[in-house]
């Protein structure tokens, strides 16, 4: 209460086990011509969430919404004019664990649902969350987060069966490559080594896969997978890069470069080519952005290196939102490039063997 005998010199904070009020009662008390007084109500209802439900929150998109605070009610009881001069500042303790990757709404209730009008939040940390309002009534504080995504049992087997096919034609492209002997003239270094790359990246990331629930709270086993998986598709992309040279070259026919090939174009400097290359670009990574591994926003990063690495299917990856055809097509083309090199390299290659 501030009136003529009771006066203060700054905005006062009132405080709740959970929650904490600044406002502005001088500046109302003078507003209030009369007599010169206001008076503050401030409370805290501990069990009220059971009855004003987060799920009164109504919100566009589709979101799990959580209570983070205790319901709390600020009234201007006894005074005439309750105009506020300055907007109120509302402190709430989160009551639940805070997931940074979510987002918080101030809200008061409006009599059967929590809206936003006139409140925002100021600034919020893990324990934390400053709201300012404009107004008084009944707040609270309330979590979104996005929720997962629904599960396909079928796109979820195809993606196996598809991926455990497309490891196996790896695997015998391989083998083709490593014990079949191939004339002089037929350098497979740079096939050898995209299987390589390839055959990893696809064998990790289904592990990742299979292991999601595992993995996903060990920040850094998260970081170091994507790491990899960095490495392992770009390497790939390198090394494909290398086989678009070599065809170019065998194409051409060009002397010049033929009479230098093995001193400019050997297994060993193109081995240091399609790999440190990669692990250049992985460590810049890595000192540039060393949270980004293992985040939410390396997904988009990892998505546009596989569609470079993988070619003109992963386009398909934009467009599959909702799309059950689409999203079949994407991940059999995808799943399928050990198939595709094996076909295309050893079963319908014309080259001569040694």
């Amino acid at each position: 209460m501030v009136g003529p005998v009771v006066t203060l010199e700054k905005i006062p904070r009132l405080d709740t086990t959970n929650s904490s009020m600044d406002i502005d009662l001088i500046g109302i008390a003078k507003n209030n011509n009369e007599t010169r007084s206001a008076n503050v109500g401030f409370m805290s209802f501990n069990t009220m969430e059971n009855l004003l439900k987060s799920d009164f929150f109504n919100t566009p998109n589709n979101t799990i919404k959580t209570m983070m605070s205790t319901v709390i009610s600020a009234t201007l009881p006894k005074t005439t004019n309750t105009t506020l001069t300055k907007p109120v500042n509302f402190t709430f303790r989160h009551i639940r664990e805070f997931d940074p990757s979510s987002s918080l709404s101030c809200v008061y209730w409006n009599i059967s649902e929590w809206i936003v009008d006139g409140c925002s939040v100021l600034k919020t940390n893990s324990s934390y969350t400053v709201c300012s309002c404009v107004h008084l009534s009944t707040f609270a504080l309330i979590m979104q987060t996005s929720r997962p995504p629904e599960s396909d049992s079928l796109l979820e087997l195809l993606n196996l069966v598809c991926v455990i096919v497309g490891l196996v034609f790896f695997t015998l492209a391989l083998l083709t490559f490593a014990l079949c002997q191939w004339s002089p003239g037929v350098n497979n270094v740079a096939r050898i080594n995209i299987c390589i790359s390839l055959l990893l990246a696809h064998l990790l990331f289904l592990l990742t896969q299979r292991f999601l629930s595992l993995i996903r709270p060990q920040q850094v086993l998260c970081a170091v997978i994507s790491g990899l998986l960095h490495f392992l598709f770009l390497s790939g992309f390198v090394w494909m890069f290398i086989e678009a040279v070599l065809l170019f070259i065998c194409v051409k026919n060009l002397s010049q470069i033929s009479s230098k090939k093995r001193e400019v174009l050997r297994n060993g400097f193109l081995c240091v080519i399609g790999y440190v290359v990669a692990l250049v670009v992985v460590g810049v990574s890595v000192g540039l952005v060393p949270d980004g591994y293992g985040s939410k926003q390396i997904m988009v990063f990892k998505t546009l290196a596989q569609f470079v690495v993988l070619g003109c299917p992963w386009i398909l990856g934009f467009f599959t939102n909702g799309n059950k055809v689409l999203e079949i097509l994407f991940l059999i083309l995808n799943s399928q490039q050990g198939t595709f090199i094996f076909l295309i390299y050893c079963v319908l290659n014309h080259e001569p063997l040694g």
